[in-house]
């Protein structure tokens, strides 16, 4: 049984991805690989800060205390985590949970078992701006299924424009989930609405990050 260093848990609605404005259990570890420049959880991102000590059974236990069937897994990184995999076994042997795993797109998803559609994966793409596209493990693009998305954080037009490149090379279009998201006030939404008639983007999705709209950009436990 492993120990997981927790940086905080708490039920909220979805921000963004699929299940966005429905109730979700969050579980948020400390640790990341990455530095983001536009990073909006720094200070979960060292993984020897002293968090929330928990196992898989303390997880699990909070998680149905809550009642939410909505899992989502998110950090920091999550698939560093060590036993990670021993987690997600346990969560999923319960068939009344959806479990999602954000993950910043550096780690090797080959690994997860996908013997269920009850795990689903947010896998970010870094564009240009944050700096950290260099560290993308491209082969993920391999084991995404229908249900999981790709997401895009973007701060420019340029931004844009690679992941519009990203897209059509890999053919992700009909693949999976496609989101823009932007890097909290640095792009105006009606900029990425333009953006996205002129390309003729039609499997693509403008999200707001519905938590930062109701809570505001620096609040935790949302």
């Amino acid at each position: 049984m492993a120990d997981y260093n927790v940086a905080e848990t708490f039920v909220s609605i979805n921000g963004e991805g699929a299940y966005a404005g429905q109730l979700a259990v969050f579980i948020r570890f400390y640790g990341c690989n990455l530095s983001c420049s536009y990073c909006d959880t720094a200070w979960a991102k060292e993984a020897m800060t002293p968090g929330k000590i928990m196992s898989e059974l303390d997880i699990y236990e909070y998680i149905k205390e809550t009642g939410i069937k909505n899992v989502t897994l998110t950090g920091g990184e999550p698939l560093i985590q060590p036993g990670i995999g021993d987690l997600l076994s346990l969560l999923l042997l319960d068939e009344k949970l959806r479990v999602e795993v954000e993950t910043n797109g550096s780690t090797d998803l080959s690994t997860c078992q996908r013997e269920t559609n009850a795990l689903t994966f947010t896998m970010d793409y870094k564009l240009p701006g944050s700096e950290m596209e260099t560290a993308m493990k491209l082969s993920n693009f391999n084991y995404l299924k229908q249900k999981d998305t790709v997401k895009f954080v973007a701060g420019s037009i340029t931004d844009l424009r690679r992941a519009v490149e990203v897209i059509d090379r890999y053919q992700l279009s009909g693949r999976c989930h496609l989101y823009f998201s932007t890097v909290f006030g640095s792009l105006s939404l009606t900029d990425v609405v333009e953006f996205m008639k002129q390309n003729r983007l039609n499997d693509v999705t403008l999200q707001l990050q519905m938590h930062k709209i109701i809570w505001g950009s620096d609040a935790v436990g949302v």
